[in-house]
């Protein structure tokens, strides 16, 4: 099994879709291991999308992601990092397929409703970044 991670992002939340995004990971079969929401710091933002630090849209990032609420949400399931990121589609919703969650809830490319891991390896150090293994414990 392998885990990623999701974040539904402020916007999404604020639109009020942290539902529709759920029916819709649960459906497509992942499994749930734990799901919070919180709000995150600069600092933290900053932290997180630290590979990101040299692109231009670093800055824009770290405020949109400390902006409000978000929900991060620890999945796992056969080939999950893949079958997320085909879930969740393009970063630009204009270029994201028929009904996908960027498609669906994104309102632009800085804001586009979601996050995913772009590999196991970095699936599994994001779900540590905002879950312990004891909060994932819980749902085993």
């Amino acid at each position: 099994m392998e885990r990623t991670l999701c974040i539904i992002k402020p916007d999404a939340v604020r639109n009020q879709n942290v539902g529709n995004i759920v029916a819709m990971i649960q459906k497509a079969g992942f499994r749930i291991l734990g799901l919070k929401m919180i709000r995150i710091s600069p600092e933290q933002a900053g932290a997180f999308y630290e590979v990101h630090k040299e692109r231009p849209f670093y800055g824009e990032l770290v405020n949109f992601m400390s902006s409000g609420a978000i929900v991060p949400i620890a999945l796992e399931k056969d080939n999950a990092v893949a079958d997320w990121r085909a879930l969740i589609g393009a970063t630009d919703p204009a270029e994201a397929a028929d009904g996908t969650v960027r498609k669906l809830y994104a309102t632009s490319k800085g804001e586009n409703a979601v996050h995913g891991s772009d590999s196991a390896e970095n699936g599994r150090i994001e779900v540590g970044f905002f879950f312990s293994e004891a909060e994932l414990a819980a749902n085993r």
